[in-house]
């Protein structure tokens, strides 16, 4: 598995992070699983299936046997990310098979970023702490149901909680609180290898949009994930034409598309 998704560090961040800390593809105590197609004792490609379905280097002439299994699995999946050919094969074997998404984002440019960034970093962003819990989690919370349109406390506050003090945890929450105690902005590293980290998670407080300030709080996180790996990656909506022209100005550049599928 390890040999199968370093042929492309950045696309497989998600997976190979989880190996990384695992140190083993088996079953997690939760349930999650990896499915792999093989061809003899060769495996030629792969797909997390936790809360999420994530092919890992699988041929989109593949997917309809991986989507089966899913299928069968009985699982319920939040999402399938990851790269666009193969999870719209992915979502168009489970349609068939009667799964029917919320929302289906088929471009969103996957874009990385080695090297200083090209604006001034913002010096105020910095690692979030675990006291300050309580003022980073319902932003975290606004982040999310922006983005995906509804709360991540649908199904229970606990599981979300946990999720975000992890991250907090790890180091890997950056955040920027104002004199107040207010959250300004904040972002989270997803997904860290020694290679590269994913940013997810960005969100500006809607009282301080609109003022010029998006482009160098992105520059901060390329600066702070760089103390955790050479490349900083994430992947935006093609229509969110702000955040694009943001990621742009602060020298992100496309290398793939992601594709999202909610249900």
């Amino acid at each position: 598995m390890l040999a199968l998704a370093h042929r492309d560090a950045v696309a497989n961040v998600f997976i190979l992070s989880h190996l990384e800390s695992a140190g083993t593809a088996s079953p997690t105590a939760g349930g999650a699983s990896i499915f792999g197609v093989f061809d003899g004792g060769t495996l030629l490609g792969a797909c997390w299936a936790g809360a999420n379905l994530v092919p890992v280097q699988l041929d989109p002439d593949l997917a309809g046997v991986v989507a089966m299994a899913a299928h069968r699995s009985g699982r319920r999946y939040a999402s399938i990310f990851g790269p666009a050919e193969t999870v719209l094969a992915l979502y168009a074997a489970l349609e068939q098979l009667g799964q029917s998404a919320h929302e289906i984002r088929d471009d969103q440019p996957l874009l990385t970023i080695q090297g200083p960034p090209a604006v001034r970093p913002e010096p105020a962003l910095g690692f979030g702490q675990l006291a300050d819990f309580d003022k980073i989690l319902p932003a975290c919370a606004a982040m999310f149901e922006e983005e995906v349109g509804y709360s991540p406390y649908l199904g229970g506050r606990e599981y979300y909680s946990r999720r975000v003090k992890s991250l907090i945890r790890q180091g890997h929450s950056l955040v920027h609180l104002s004199a107040d105690g207010e959250v300004i902005f904040k972002a989270e590293l997803g997904a860290v290898t020694p290679e590269v980290t994913q940013v997810q998670g960005v969100w500006m407080n809607p009282e301080f949009r609109g003022l010029g300030l998006s482009a160098g709080y992105m520059a901060a996180v390329v600066v702070l994930a760089q103390t955790l790996a050479p490349v900083t990656s994430l992947y935006v909506n093609e229509f969110n034409t702000k955040a694009r022209a943001t990621y742009d100005r602060v020298g992100f550049r496309q290398v793939g598309t992601f594709a999202t599928v909610l249900f």
